[in-house]
C-alpha cells in the first residue's frame, strides 16, 4: 500500500515550471521534495528562459527560450499579471 501523503503524488506525471533556469540547484531541490512524498510515474521541467551555466545534470523538456548569459549578468522575467509588463530583462550584477 501507498500512505495518504505518497498517494499524492504516487503515479502522477508532474510538471515542474520555472521562470529562469541557472545552476538547475532550484530544480533538483523541488525534485527532491516531490521524491519524499511518494514516487511519481514522471516529473518534467518547463522554464520560461534557459540562461546555462548549468551545475546539476538537468535539461528542460519544454524551454521557452534560449538565452546564453555571463557569469555576472541576471536574468529577470517580469509578467503583466504581476508587473504590468511581460518582458525579459539581462542586467549587470551589481559590482561587476
Amino acid at each position: 500500500g501507498v500512505s495518504s501523503a505518497a498517494s499524492d503524488v504516487y503515479k502522477r506525471q508532474i510538471i515542474l515550471i520555472d521562470d529562469v533556469m541557472y545552476t538547475g540547484r532550484t530544480m533538483i531541490a523541488a525534485i527532491e521534495a516531490i521524491k519524499q512524498s511518494g514516487r511519481p510515474k514522471l516529473i518534467q521541467l518547463a522554464v520560461l528562459i534557459d540562461r546555462g551555466h548549468r551545475q546539476m545534470p538537468l535539461r528542460p523538456e519544454y524551454v521557452g527560450k534560449n538565452i546564453p548569459t555571463s557569469l555576472n549578468e541576471h536574468v529577470r522575467v517580469k509578467l503583466s499579471e504581476v508587473d504590468g509588463v511581460d518582458e525579459v530583462l539581462i542586467e549587470k550584477r551589481k559590482g561587476s
